[in-house]
């Protein structure tokens, strides 16, 4: 580390009482303190973790999802916002597309990036496990607009990820 001297500004610093660090720093959110009062989707159970309320977030959302066994959601979207799932255990099944007509697989370890405006479901591809996942948002308030709307299609074009590393399954 370094003691040179930097120009961006510490607003959490005051000249009266010292650095406020011990209060407005780092934050952390247990497991057992989740607020499930955050926008939801039918078939699915959203908990907040990090927003603008709880920690006086500015720029991203993070929270939880759990999905049971064998169950889908409502189709949804996030408006202008970007998504990140992470899934910590589970098999996740995403459908998108103005039908529903595109789908990929993701398991744990694996992260799913959800566009702006993508219609999309989850779909728990396990008859018998929970479908966990960490979810983050890059504002800092849950948008979620559910659309009731939409006629799946029945069979969905799978869509795999295929790069110099990644082959076709």
């Amino acid at each position: 580390m370094s003691d040179a001297p930097h120009d961006h500004p510490h607003p959490h610093a005051s000249s009266h009482d010292g650095p406020r660090w011990k209060h407005d720093g780092v934050r952390v959110i247990t497991g057992d303190k989740l607020d499930p009062n955050t926008a939801q989707t039918p078939g699915m159970f959203r908990q907040a973790a990090i927003n603008h309320a709880r920690v006086g977030a500015q720029k991203i959302w993070a929270g939880t999802v759990a999905i049971e066994p064998d169950a889908k959601t409502g189709v949804h979207h996030h408006g202008a916002l970007e998504s990140v799932i992470y899934v910590v255990r589970g098999r996740a099944r995403m459908r998108w597309g103005e039908r529903l007509e595109f789908v990929a697989e993701a398991g744990p370890g694996d992260f799913i990036y959800v566009p702006p405006y993508v219609p999309h479901q989850e779909i728990n591809a396990s008859p018998d496990e929970a479908l966990e996942c960490v979810l983050v948002r890059s504002d800092n308030e849950a948008v979620v607009v559910n659309i009731t709307d939409i006629e799946p299609v029945e069979r969905p074009d799978a869509v795999y990820w295929i790069d110099p590393i990644h082959t076709h399954p």
